[in-house]
């Protein structure tokens, strides 16, 4: 299980970006900038919808 929290590779350096892991079976999001702020769990397989979707803003 991979537990470490990674960037996007298209995250630019602006400070807007959010960090993503996949842990205890669920996709887990943060701000990068607040790195003990809230983190938002999404199961597989919203998130796999989610990244599908989003590059086409549809």
């Amino acid at each position: 299980m991979d537990t470490q929290w990674r960037k996007s590779t298209r995250s630019g350096g602006n400070g807007a970006c959010v960090e993503a892991r996949y842990v205890d079976h669920t996709a887990q999001v943060r701000d990068s900038k607040d790195t003990a702020g809230p983190v938002l769990a999404f199961s597989r397989s919203a998130w796999v919808s989610f990244i599908r979707v989003a590059p086409t803003g549809r």
